[in-house]
């Protein structure tokens, strides 16, 4: 069977955007554990809210810049930019 290179790009486009798309299953995931463990820490130490705070919110958002980026990447291999 014969495949046409123009749909064999395209399957591969596919099947690396649906790859891509994962990362943002991990961004999820990363943010939400962050913030759970901050809430903990929040708990037992209600003094250190501000810094526990301020670094929660530095690692969501470098969690979350790492989802956007395999979000990024996703889209350009549909539109095979």
């Amino acid at each position: 069977m014969n495949i046409s290179p123009e749909a064999f790009i395209s399957g591969m486009c596919a099947i690396g955007a649906g790859i891509a798309a994962l990362s943002v299953i991990g961004g999820g995931l990363g943010t939400g554990k962050a913030t759970s463990k901050a809430v903990e820490s929040i708990a037992r130490q209600p003094e250190a809210a501000d810094k526990i705070t301020r670094t929660m919110i530095i690692g969501s958002a470098l969690s979350e810049a790492t989802a956007i980026y395999g979000f990024l990447i996703a889209i350009l291999l549909v539109l095979k930019i």
